[in-house]
Protein backbone atom coordinates (compact mmCIF):
# COMPACT_ATOMS: atom_id res chain seq x y z
CA UNK A 1 0.00 0.00 0.00
CA UNK A 2 1.41 3.51 -0.98
CA UNK A 3 1.67 6.31 1.28
CA UNK A 4 -1.05 8.27 -0.30
CA UNK A 5 -3.54 5.70 0.34
CA UNK A 6 -2.21 4.66 3.97
CA UNK A 7 -3.05 7.53 5.02
CA UNK A 8 -6.45 8.13 4.49
CA UNK A 9 -7.18 4.46 5.57
CA UNK A 10 -5.27 5.05 9.00
CA UNK A 11 -7.35 7.95 9.17
CA UNK A 12 -10.52 5.74 8.57
CA UNK A 13 -9.71 3.11 10.88
CA UNK A 14 -8.83 5.77 13.62
CA UNK A 15 -12.73 7.16 13.49
CA UNK A 16 -13.94 4.16 13.06
CA UNK A 17 -12.07 3.08 16.22
CA UNK A 18 -12.86 6.14 18.46
CA UNK A 19 -16.34 5.82 17.33
CA UNK A 20 -17.00 2.00 18.25
CA UNK A 21 -15.66 3.44 21.44
CA UNK A 22 -17.68 6.37 22.15
CA UNK A 23 -20.70 4.05 21.50
CA UNK A 24 -19.68 1.21 23.53
CA UNK A 25 -18.38 2.44 26.87
CA UNK A 26 -21.09 3.85 28.76
CA UNK A 27 -22.70 0.29 28.18
CA UNK A 28 -19.61 -0.97 29.54
CA UNK A 29 -19.18 1.78 32.28
CA UNK A 30 -22.77 1.05 33.53
CA UNK A 31 -23.49 -2.67 32.97
CA UNK A 32 -25.41 -3.97 35.67
CA UNK A 33 -25.57 -1.16 37.65
CA UNK A 34 -28.48 1.62 37.59
CA UNK A 35 -27.68 4.72 35.40
CA UNK A 36 -26.43 8.24 37.57
CA UNK A 37 -29.77 10.62 37.59
CA UNK A 38 -27.55 13.13 35.83
CA UNK A 39 -26.70 10.62 32.50
CA UNK A 40 -30.60 10.29 32.45
CA UNK A 41 -31.79 13.38 32.54
CA UNK A 42 -29.36 14.29 30.00
CA UNK A 43 -30.61 11.52 28.22
CA UNK A 44 -33.90 13.05 28.25
CA UNK A 45 -33.32 16.63 27.13
CA UNK A 46 -30.32 16.31 25.01
CA UNK A 47 -32.23 15.55 22.49
CA UNK A 48 -34.47 18.27 21.95
CA UNK A 49 -31.49 20.82 22.96
CA UNK A 50 -29.61 19.59 19.92
CA UNK A 51 -32.46 19.74 17.54
CA UNK A 52 -33.19 22.97 18.57
CA UNK A 53 -29.47 23.91 17.69
CA UNK A 54 -29.34 22.34 14.57
CA UNK A 55 -32.73 24.48 13.91
CA UNK A 56 -31.48 27.90 14.31
CA UNK A 57 -28.04 26.86 12.55
CA UNK A 58 -30.22 25.54 9.67
CA UNK A 59 -32.34 29.06 9.33
CA UNK A 60 -29.55 31.47 10.77
CA UNK A 61 -29.13 32.55 6.85
CA UNK A 62 -32.62 32.90 6.01
CA UNK A 63 -33.00 36.21 4.28
CA UNK A 64 -36.87 37.46 4.69
CA UNK A 65 -36.48 39.89 2.17
CA UNK A 66 -36.70 37.50 -0.19
CA UNK A 67 -40.05 35.62 -0.79
CA UNK A 68 -37.92 33.04 -3.06
CA UNK A 69 -35.11 32.61 -0.69
CA UNK A 70 -37.23 31.81 2.45
CA UNK A 71 -40.00 30.47 1.44
CA UNK A 72 -38.83 26.86 0.32
CA UNK A 73 -36.82 26.53 3.83
CA UNK A 74 -40.20 27.79 5.86
CA UNK A 75 -42.29 25.00 4.37
CA UNK A 76 -39.45 22.29 4.83
CA UNK A 77 -39.19 23.71 8.42
CA UNK A 78 -43.41 23.00 8.87
CA UNK A 79 -43.56 19.67 6.70
CA UNK A 80 -40.73 18.41 8.83
CA UNK A 81 -42.45 19.84 12.10
CA UNK A 82 -46.20 18.31 11.13
CA UNK A 83 -44.00 14.35 9.67
CA UNK A 84 -42.73 14.43 13.01
CA UNK A 85 -46.38 15.11 15.14
CA UNK A 86 -47.82 13.11 12.83
CA UNK A 87 -45.11 9.32 13.07
CA UNK A 88 -43.21 10.78 15.32
CA UNK A 89 -40.26 9.62 13.21
CA UNK A 90 -37.15 11.45 13.52
CA UNK A 91 -35.50 10.02 10.36
CA UNK A 92 -38.74 10.10 8.34
CA UNK A 93 -39.27 13.76 9.50
CA UNK A 94 -35.81 15.02 8.63
CA UNK A 95 -36.09 13.29 5.17
CA UNK A 96 -39.24 14.24 4.39
CA UNK A 97 -38.44 17.94 5.48
CA UNK A 98 -35.44 17.90 2.98
CA UNK A 99 -36.92 15.82 0.46
CA UNK A 100 -39.70 18.59 0.54
CA UNK A 101 -36.57 21.72 0.69
CA UNK A 102 -34.61 20.16 -2.43
CA UNK A 103 -38.43 19.75 -4.26
CA UNK A 104 -39.62 23.75 -3.90
CA UNK A 105 -35.91 25.01 -4.53
CA UNK A 106 -35.04 22.93 -7.03
CA UNK A 107 -38.62 22.63 -8.96
CA UNK A 108 -41.17 25.61 -7.48
CA UNK A 109 -38.66 28.42 -6.72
Amino acid sequence: MSSQTAWPVAVIVICMVCTILERSLPFLIFRGKELPEAVVYLGRVLPMAIMTTLIFYCMREIRFTDAAACLPQLIAAAVTALLHLWKGNTMVSIAGGTLCCMLLTQLVF
